[in-house]
């Protein structure tokens, strides 16, 4: 629920602070009300940048969770419609545009730029996410950056993942794919492609001499 309001967005903690966001634990809580004083709304931000909302009617101090549900109707469409004018208050404020904005992603892109002089290309307008690397020797792509649901991967889970889709040679490749660390390549030729979530489950060591690899197979 509200997840494409912080797609492409990379959290700003000073600037959550100075919203009005305090630490607690392991993440950032904000209480404000809406729907004219009928609802407060508990806002939580994870330390990964995502969010997490309840809301609670004041006069009873019970839960109201249809907003999170399938449900219909006039009301419960007023209530989404407030508490996305909040979450589009703090995606505005509290975070920064960021296409790629994993720890790990960022890692990867300046390992390629130091080590190639690449930088990714952004082939396609209407996937303003997704984006290649190439050799500048024969323009054959050894890698791609893309952002996708992770139910796309047969993932438990609709969250953005980004992820790195890398060349391998074809005989290593039924040994190499778990789908839990190594994907069959998204959008690409599974015969010679996989996939990794940039999430930490793969060390970026790894994942930059896999680069390295890829960008070698690449020259055939």
């Amino acid at each position: 629920m509200f997840e494409d309001i912080f797609h492409r967005r990379k959290l700003n903690i000073n600037n959550l602070l100075n919203y009005g966001f305090e630490l607690q634990c392991d993440h950032w809580v904000y209480n404000t009300s809406i729907m004219n004083d009928t609802f407060s709304l508990h806002i939580s931000v994870m330390t990964n940048g995502n969010i997490d909302t309840v809301l609670n009617e004041k006069d009873t101090d019970e839960p109201y969770v249809l907003y999170k549900t399938n449900a219909s109707g006039s009301f419960v469409g007023e209530v989404r419609s407030a508490i996305e004018t909040v979450l589009m208050d703090i995606a505005d404020r509290c975070y920064d545009f960021a296409i790629f904005k994993t720890e790990q992603a960022v890692q990867i892109i300046d390992y390629v730029r130091d080590t190639y002089g690449d930088e990714l290309e952004y082939l396609w307008q209407k996937f303003p996410d997704n984006a290649v690397w190439r050799r500048k020797d024969n323009q054959k792509w050894y890698g791609a950056i893309l952002t996708v649901s992770g139910l796309k991967l047969g993932l438990p889970t609709n969250e953005f993942l980004e992820i790195i889709d890398l060349r391998l040679q074809k005989e290593l490749m039924e040994k190499t794919i778990d789908n839990i660390r190594y994907f069959p390549g998204w959008h690409m030729n599974k015969n010679n492609w996989y996939t990794i979530i940039l999430d930490g489950r793969v060390p970026t060591e790894e994942i930059c001499a896999r680069i390295d690899e890829s960008y070698r197979l690449a020259k055939k």
